[in-house]
């Protein structure tokens, strides 16, 4: 499937995973929109591809369910359509145990990581109901498929929580030409690794799986004919396993 002139909108776009999908995306020749909660680190991140069309943005909290709304009315009225959205919004804490916890930081990892995803579906499937075509990719983790001690009860909550609602909402709209993904990747060398309780090395992060990785994958899934679907797809660094 050619992705030239395929137009998509990426949250979390202003760097790490969201940032790698977005560049992939573009030089495929989308067009591209990308949000985030910081405006100027977005307008860094859009000049950095010196292609055309240019990349769009739009400063936009995924919690904010109106804010939401707003953002994807603008990429519809910029791009005239979505045919891919990508959730990439998402955050961890440094405290991070149950011990430590703090009741604040949980409810602030749901409301990004679980019920932001809920307010990207809920802004984006009317328009690609009508056209019956879309594709939706969530970008979960393995800790949303395996509770991982390192990723903290409120990041394996939020992200099992996330990876459920991509699955539930994905049989629903199959029927309406909609296709979802949930991208469930392992360890990956992106600034959420600065919250690691121990920080980690250079050559640590090295190893891991990189944000381009993870934007080949969406390019690939993006390419599929829409007769076909990917419900989930894991990708981890060779060194960690999955069990």
């Amino acid at each position: 499937m050619e992705l030239r002139g395929k137009t998509a909108l990426v949250t979390g776009g202003g760097s790490g995973i969201g940032w790698g999908v977005a560049f992939a995306l573009a030089r495929e020749g989308c067009r591209v929109a990308i949000s985030g909660r910081d405006g100027k680190k977005l307008q860094q991140a859009a000049g950095r591809f010196d292609a055309q069309p240019p990349i769009l943005t739009r400063a936009c909290d995924v919690t904010d369910r109106t804010a939401v709304e707003n953002l994807v009315a603008w990429a519809i009225e910029q791009l005239g359509w979505l045919d891919i959205v990508v959730n990439s919004a998402g955050v961890n804490v440094r405290k991070r145990k149950m011990c430590e916890l703090d009741p604040v930081d949980f409810d602030r990892v749901m409301a990004i990581n679980c019920t932001g995803f809920f307010n990207v579906l809920h802004a984006v499937l009317p328009g690609m109901r009508q056209r019956r075509d879309g594709l939706i990719v969530s970008l979960s983790s393995v800790a949303g498929k395996r509770a991982w001690p390192l990723a903290g009860p409120a990041y394996c909550a939020s992200k099992f929580a996330a990876t459920a609602l991509g699955t539930a909402v994905g049989l629903e709209e199959r029927p309406n030409g909609i296709r979802i993904t949930s991208i469930c990747p392992g360890e990956v060398d992106t600034p959420i690794l600065d919250q690691r309780p121990v920080p980690l090395s250079a050559a640590e992060r090295a190893r891991m799986v990189h944000p381009e990785d993870i934007g080949a994958c969406v390019v690939a899934l993006a390419k599929l004919p829409p007769h076909v679907i990917v419900p989930e797809l894991i990708i981890t660094p060779t060194y960690q396993q999955y069990l």
